[in-house]
């Protein structure tokens, strides 16, 4: 059951909702246990002191509360401690006064180690307590009243009264539980019971399931008890393993904070939960002159400080709230409650005085200090996206204002209605036909042969007829439709690969990704899970990004770009040469290809200067031993120059215009098994591979 422990780091409001729950609670477990151990009694205490039996169960009591089971990384689920077994089959050998007793010191030993509040250590006492004292109120229905002296075995016929004493126990704590955590987190009881008790009920039944079997062990060879650890174990690293490798997929590497695709989750149920006059509010924060910092003292202090700035924003936020990490020195913190705009404001002044507190590395002493943006549901934004584009309009007023505060203003904001429609129309449009791909080849410059076919994205607006690219990718990346875009480019080109590849022509499809995507962590994920679907190797798919991913330094210790080269799928630095100062920069980007950007491509026969250098790239990308790509080649004279320079692959207009699916489909299929003549380019002379 979710443990109330892991989220109350300072006692309750006097006279607060939680604290007058958590008052009554205390009062009513503290005098169950006081009943139970009075009629207990000091003879029998004393004699069942003296068994080994009795020791042994108290130090795997301890222990099993020191090691709770955790089955998910949502932490309004927290974990199930093993304790719980153990106590259970106390409850059912030796009775109530045993089991409490013994639960209650686990508890505070547990409490001590873990530096627990003491108001947090007497909760769960006082909840154990009073689930155990349920679970013995229907024993004692059905007859059974262990005690030291009279300890219960229970037989074939007693399971009836052994599920209904489990089930009493696992709802009461479950109620108690969940009731204080609805409370803290300010979140309505059934939600917090639809997140929980389907996660604990299987490691619940699981427990207390076992728990006669115990008894039985208990009864006849108490030596053997400790053996159930064996299981426990089992049970402990599976679960922890599993919660590792969810944490991973949800969580920043660096910060360990939630990442974007959980703040995603959890923005969309506080949206569908929001009710009233209640707000949700999305803060999006941004470190001033954190870059001059990365920059004069190196990436390793720039981590670390990063890593100190999540502390005191998780620090700084009310219960309930969700700081997350989107990526660099960009952080956004998801209120799924917030009054209004006033109440918004005072969240981000508290954090913004957390932060401004001086921070002393390696010697030095950092003032640091960032812009927020506010964005409100459903003043401001309908959805994640747009209140997560509102709140970067915002924090764009705060920055040029160097006021360190704003609220998303509608009148200020210069994105004009036109544009607005426009995107809402391409919202709706992804994951529909009006949005579709057409590919254009890339052929081998000295074989003839097809290496790929670049995947180039189309918008046909119903009324507007075809929008151009160079209107709609910009105006996705400005709104953070560009993440949603990508999975759907991802999920067509997967798609078109496998029908090709499983027909025989195996044309690798290239995608163009932005550098936020690249840095995504759930791109690598992405990409895995839909070649193993559909059955394609990873050297399907090539990935595309512009050369300004160069000037990007997370590009060179992102883990997602670690993780998208061990997986096998070759990266293709795309429009290079725009940036030739960058060049040296080159060799530390794990790519497999370089395209020389068509604006130098273009020129060849006309400019020395673009000449040289395109020859140097070409010169350059060789002896890094990568493959050069030159685009935008629109004729014959063109191609010839950069056979002679030596260059690998080229693609444009001469060979090919980007094609729907269909017909690129058929113009493979036409030129498979045709021999290629060199002596004039004809593209239908191209072979695919």
């Amino acid at each position: 059951m979710t443990d109330p422990s892991d989220t109350r780091d300072t006692a309750p409001r006097p006279f607060s909702p939680l604290w007058m729950y958590l008052a009554g609670a205390m009062t009513t477990g503290f005098a169950a246990l006081v009943v139970a151990e009075v009629r207990l009694g000091l003879g029998e205490l004393s004699g069942l002191g003296r068994t080994s039996l009795f020791w042994v169960l108290v130090v795997l009591v301890v222990l099993g509360e020191l090691r709770p089971i955790v089955v998910s990384t949502s932490r309004l689920v927290g974990g199930t401690a093993t304790s719980t077994l153990f106590t259970f089959a106390i409850l059912l050998y030796y009775g109530l006064s045993v089991a409490v007793l013994i639960h209650g010191l686990a508890l505070v030993v547990s409490g001590l180690s873990h530096r627990r509040a003491w108001h947090r250590v007497a909760f769960n006492v006082a909840q154990v307590t009073l689930a155990s004292t349920a679970a013995a109120v229907v024993l004692g229905v059905f007859g059974h009243h262990p005690r030291p002296a009279y300890p219960w075995v229970p037989e074939g016929t007693d399971m009836t009264a052994v599920a209904l004493a489990a089930l009493a126990y696992f709802v009461m704590r479950g109620l108690l539980v969940c009731g204080a955590v609805a409370l803290h987190e300010r979140r309505s009881l059934s939600r917090v019971l639809r997140t929980t008790i389907g996660h604990q009920s299987v490691v619940y039944a699981a427990l207390l399931g076992l728990a006669p079997l115990v008894v039985v062990v208990m009864s006849r060879s108490p030596a053997l008890v400790p053996l159930f650890v064996a299981p426990l174990a089992t049970m402990y690293f599976t679960a922890s393993m599993s919660v590792r490798r969810d944490h991973q997929a949800m969580h920043d590497g660096l910060t360990s904070l939630p990442n974007r695709k959980l703040l995603i989750l959890r923005t969309e149920e506080a949206l569908s939960e929001s009710r009233g006059d209640a707000r949700v509010g999305l803060l999006l924060l941004d470190l001033d002159r954190f870059k001059e910092v990365n920059d004069t003292l190196g990436h390793p202090v720039g981590d670390r400080l990063l890593q100190i700035v999540a502390h005191r924003l998780t620090h700084s936020v009310r219960p309930g709230d969700v700081v997350a990490r989107l990526g660099g020195d960009e952080f956004a913190v998801l209120l799924p409650t917030v009054r209004d705009a006033a109440a918004a404001r005072e969240v981000a002044a508290r954090l913004r005085a957390a932060l401004t507190q001086p921070v002393r590395l390696e010697g030095m002493t950092f003032d640091m200090d960032a812009s927020v943006g506010i964005a409100l549901y459903p003043d401001h934004a309908p959805d994640f996206e747009l209140l997560l584009q509102r709140s970067d309009v915002a924090m764009y007023f705060a920055k040029e204002g160097r006021t360190g505060v704003e609220v998303y203003v509608a009148e200020r904001d210069r994105n004009s209605p036109e544009r607005l429609n426009l995107l809402g129309d391409l919202r709706r449009a992804i994951g529909g036909s009006d949005l579709r791909l057409h590919y254009q080849p890339k052929l081998n410059l000295s074989s003839g042969m097809v290496e790929g076919a670049e995947a180039l994205l189309r918008w046909w607006h119903p009324e507007r007829g075809p929008v151009s690219p160079a209107d709609f990718i910009p105006l996705a990346e400005q709104s953070y439709l560009m993440h949603q875009i990508t999975a759907h480019v991802i999920d067509a080109a997967l798609e078109q690969a496998a029908e090709w590849w499983h027909s025989g022509l195996e044309v690798p499809i290239s995608i163009n990704v932005s550098a936020r995507d690249l840095l995504d962590s759930a791109l690598p994920d992405m990409l895995e899970a839909g070649l193993h679907r559909l059955g394609l190797p990873p050297r399907a798919i090539q990935l595309e990004v512009t050369e300004r991913i160069l000037m990007t330094d997370q590009a060179y210790t992102s883990d997602s770009v670690h993780a998208l080269v061990q997986l096998g799928i070759p990266l293709s630095l795309d429009d290079f040469g725009t940036g030739y100062s960058s060049l040296v920069r080159l060799q530390r980007l794990q790519v497999s290809e370089v395209k020389i950007d068509a604006s130098f491509v273009q020129q060849l026969g006309k400019s020395v200067d673009d000449e040289r250098i395109v020859r140097s790239i070409v010169d350059l990308v060789r002896s890094l031993g990568l493959r050069s790509v030159a685009e935008g080649v629109e004729t014959e004279e063109v191609a010839r120059i950069l056979r002679d320079m030596g260059c690998d692959a080229a693609q444009g207009w001469r060979f090919a215009e980007p094609m729907p699916a269909d017909d690129m489909t058929d113009w493979l299929r036409a030129r498979v098994g045709a021999a290629p003549s060199f002596d004039r380019y004809d593209p239908a002379e191209f072979t695919a591979r």
